[in-house]
């Protein structure tokens, strides 16, 4: 029920458009890392002085104009030049969408050609996110495309889905991060019950460390962790062939553990106005996500719940009395 509440919350697209109006609200500022470039280098100077690099995300939801994509694109750019003249540990992660997957296939592609190309100039990764499943096909093709000119770009494969060993299997040469998945998928594609999505999970990153290029773990959660750190010592797989990654604002106490006890860990940084989508998305993700925003956000842990519902109803009666008062003008 929660999930698909926090899911259809992140797909309105009129409170995405009023969260823009009102800044990091609701307990975003937690784990939304500034709303522009400045900031967001100043969060992975202070997470790479903690021994923890960072993969940066861009904040984009539902762009159907190449206009806004073309702007969503050249942001991109910005980051990747603030990076390399900061000198930090980071990379670049992209949803395809917000460069305009949605607008024209090869519109995009160009798009992404331009910031994989600028990333290679500095020697810098390029990560494709993976959004939905009516994405998944045209983003293995932006990948597939891209690979015969750049060798910087890998993408995500998303262990809820059926297929998801087959995929590992095809991109096994490239650099993957796994994760459980996202998105409200149908039970026709996709695991429905945690048990099943966690166990495919665990089997679809033992195949890749064993025989894939470089494995991305995203997981908070501590009993995989914990599976992946007995596996790959009992495997004698050396550590530059994988990292732990987890999102920013997010289970920070293992984040500094898993560093400090010398694993390459990478924290995913998301950053910008266009907030609302991810934030939701991460609410709807796993419960574990609302104790953990509650821990820092809120004084109880079911103020969660009602606190970001609540936000959410109030963000759009703010907007709604707003537009009332300009027509009464």
């Amino acid at each position: 029920m929660l999930k698909d509440l926090f899911m259809g919350l992140s797909q309105n697209q009129f409170l995405n458009s009023a969260a823009k109006k009102y800044g990091l609200k609701m307990g975003a500022q937690s784990v939304v890392a500034g709303t522009n470039i400045p900031e967001v280098i100043k969060s992975i100077k202070e997470l790479n002085a903690q021994g923890i690099s960072c993969t940066v995300d861009n904040l984009g939801e539902f762009v159907f104009k190449e206009e806004e994509a073309t702007t969503a694109k050249e942001q991109i750019l910005q980051v990747i030049e603030s990076i390399h003249e900061n000198k930090v540990d980071a990379h670049i992660s992209l949803k395809p969408t917000q460069v305009g997957l949605d607008i024209d296939y090869t519109f995009c592609l160009n798009n992404v050609r331009e910031i994989v190309d600028k990333a290679s100039q500095y020697d810098m990764f390029v990560n494709i996110d993976m959004e939905d499943f009516k994405h998944l096909e045209l983003t293995f093709n932006l990948l597939d495309d891209l690979s015969f000119d750049y060798d910087n770009v890998g993408t995500v494969i998303q262990a809820y889905f059926h297929e998801a060993l087959e995929y590992v299997e095809k991109y096994k040469n490239y650099r993957i991060r796994l994760v459980k998945g996202a998105y409200k998928e149908s039970e026709k594609i996709a695991y429905q019950d945690k048990k099943d999505i966690d166990a495919n999970f665990i089997k679809l990153i033992e195949w890749h460390l064993l025989n894939g290029k470089f494995t991305s773990i995203a997981t908070h959660d501590h009993r995989i962790i914990n599976h992946v750190k007995d596996f790959v010592k009992r495997n004698n797989i050396s550590k530059d062939k994988y990292e732990f990654q987890m999102l920013y604002g997010f289970r920070k106490e293992m984040q500094l553990k898993l560093a400090s006890e010398g694993y390459n860990f990478c924290t995913y940084v998301p950053f910008g106005n266009d907030w609302y989508g991810y934030f939701m998305r991460r609410l709807a993700e796993r419960p574990q996500n609302l104790n953990l925003v509650a821990k820092q956000v809120f004084n109880k842990k079911t103020n969660t719940i009602i606190g970001v519902a609540a936000g959410a109803f109030l963000l759009g009666r703010m907007t709604t009395s707003k537009d009332k008062k300009k027509k009464r003008k």
